[in-house]
């Protein structure tokens, strides 16, 4: 057996596993994402958010560590137009109404500068990136989806996912830690008398 042709087989065959690895997580954060922005289960968007990020981000981390992908083609083959996500934005910014904006250090390792951005509008930028590779990935084209779940992750979605998931994070903490002033010296009291 050719050793070469072995292992170029296993690395085709590693990407295959690891573009069929990312189509899952990617199927499964867009039917969270559609169900949060439903308000289905308003008591678990958080938990459900953490969660989802937090997978897509964890598959994202194998994108980024992979050695480059490059597609057989040069040019990325045109599935038509791009599926609108305005109405998922639109249902996600309702659903955090009063709370979608927070902070983000623009580069952390350039400036401290800091810009506003939005849980909705990340979320929703994840869902199309993730979508688009789906197309690629459902019309056979695994080496295509995976090389535009790689580029975009290392451009855009895996930094927005990281600023979005400690976001979500924090207003987990928030709601959990954050204990009104007499609750907490209530608490304090009947701690010291017991």
């Amino acid at each position: 057996m050719d050793t070469a042709r072995s292992e170029g087989s296993t690395a085709d065959g590693d990407l295959l596993d690891l573009a069929r690895a990312v189509a899952e997580e990617s199927r499964s954060y867009l039917t969270v994402v559609t169900e949060v922005a439903a308000g289905t289960s308003p008591e678990a968007t958080l938990p459900l958010l953490l969660l989802a990020v937090s997978d897509v981000l964890a598959v994202g981390a194998r994108l980024g560590a992979t050695t480059d992908v490059v597609p057989a083609e040069r040019f990325e083959p045109d599935l038509g137009p791009d599926p609108d996500v305005d109405p998922l934005r639109t249902a996600l910014a309702n659903v955090f109404e009063g709370i979608d904006e927070y902070a983000e250090v623009v580069d952390p390792l350039v400036t401290p500068e800091v810009e506003r951005s939005s849980v909705s509008g990340d979320l929703v930028a994840i869902a199309g990136a993730l979508a688009q590779g789906l197309r690629h990935y459902e019309t056979g084209a695994a080496l295509e989806a995976l090389w535009w779940w790689q580029f975009s992750y290392l451009s855009d979605w895996g930094e927005r996912g990281s600023g979005v998931l400690r976001a979500i994070q924090t207003m987990l903490a928030h709601l959990r830690l954050d204990v009104d002033d007499d609750v907490a010296a209530e608490a304090e009291y009947d701690a010291l008398q017991s």
